[in-house]
């Protein structure tokens, strides 16, 4: 319902709903353990907050919202709009998906004690690949490849297939295999799905070391 939804995040903007203002509610309501809704009302306005104080919330939430919000709603243009959702779809996104590459590509350069570079353009274009790490004089090819859950990940199995052609270009170029790096998100973090590449890419380094 869209007018809930307006009072809803009014109210999580100016914090009316914090403990401050309204209480430990999550607490008080075990403490008060109430069998009806009757009970719970009773024991928070006599023991937490009395009922004018709520009243009260309740009208500065009104003025908030008649008031400051609808004040900075009519400053808002299409314009706005127009670069907001822009800069939605287009800057934050990128930046996401670059800044998850680049933890990547750090804790696999800290597990493999190695200096991971990032791939010339050319080498993006012809090869499809991200990063690189020299051996001697040969190069391993490496893409990580962020995936929004498991499920997504045969999605980019087939990708790899249409990009096997280009990966053995590289390896005939530059002597080594191009790995497939998942990574995928654990709470705010991120880490790499598939650990077991890990152990290929060692063997891989060990390979062009002799």
């Amino acid at each position: 319902m869209a007018k809930e939804w307006i009072l809803n995040s009014v109210l999580n903007r100016f914090q009316l709903n914090f403990k401050r203002n309204v209480g430990a509610v999550s607490e008080e309501i075990r403490k008060c353990s109430p069998k009806k809704l009757d009970d719970w009302e009773e024991y928070y306005f006599k023991n937490v907050r009395n009922r004018d104080h709520i009243v009260e919330l309740g009208k500065k939430l009104y003025i908030k919202i008649t008031e400051v919000v609808y004040a900075e709603i009519e400053e808002i243009t299409e314009e706005d709009c127009i670069n907001y959702m822009t800069q939605l779809v287009i800057s934050r996104t990128y930046d996401g998906y670059t800044t998850e590459i680049t933890t990547i590509y750090g804790q696999l350069s800290n597990l493999l004690d190695v200096k991971i570079e990032p791939s010339p353009d050319k080498w993006d274009r012809l090869y499809n690949v991200d990063f690189f790490i020299k051996v001697n004089e040969k190069y391993i090819g490496l893409q990580i490849k962020p995936v929004s859950s498991i499920n997504s990940i045969p999605q980019i199995f087939k990708e790899k297939e249409i990009q096997k052609n280009t990966h053995i270009k590289f390896t005939d170029e530059f002597g080594g295999n191009v790995f497939y790096i998942f990574s995928i998100k654990d709470g705010k973090n991120k880490k790499i799905y598939n650990t077991e590449i890990i152990d290929e890419i060692r063997k891989e380094i060990v390979r062009l070391s002799r």
